[in-house]
């Protein structure tokens, strides 16, 4: 189970990061054109927000089994020293929370909007923040926090 919940959470990442960006692409060409907030738009939104929430549903799991997090939590004073351990053990978990969070207040919000244009800038706003937030506590390979390659071999 442990190797195919690693395949899954690795595709899903990519998955959210499109979704997120498609619903913001959409957003801004409806607020920004003062579109009609068409049933599309409205299913974007809403599989953006389920894609974000498999997602963490499936980091939490890993996160309860990664051996890495694990070592973590039991050495603490010895891996605050260190920047790999201290990005997956706090930063890296915390802040995707949080993104997933802003996700889902700002699906919520659109769709209670009575207006097109206030359901395509709530939507514009809200997951622009938490893309922001994402690309932020994403482990790339030029990140001073920690470094991973893009796509891991296993």
């Amino acid at each position: 189970m442990f190797p195919t919940l690693i395949i899954l959470h690795s595709l899903f990442r990519w998955c959210v990061l499109l979704s997120l960006m498609y619903a913001i692409i959409r957003a801004a060409k409806g607020y920004f054109s003062n579109a009609r907030f068409s049933s599309l738009d409205n299913h974007v939104r809403h599989w953006t927000a389920t894609i974000a929430h498999i997602q963490l549903i499936l980091g939490i799991l890993l996160l309860m089994k990664s051996p890495l997090i694990h070592y973590y939590f039991t050495h603490f004073e010895a891996s605050m020293a260190n920047r790999d351990l201290t990005f997956f053990g706090i930063f890296h978990w915390t802040v995707m929370i949080v993104a997933i969070v802003v996700i889902t207040i700002g699906s919520a919000k659109a769709k209670r909007k009575s207006s097109d244009i206030e359901k395509f800038g709530t939507m514009l706003l809200w997951f622009s923040i938490a893309l922001v937030l994402i690309l932020i506590a994403i482990p790339w390979p030029f990140s001073p926090w920690a470094e991973r390659p893009l796509l891991r071999t296993f």
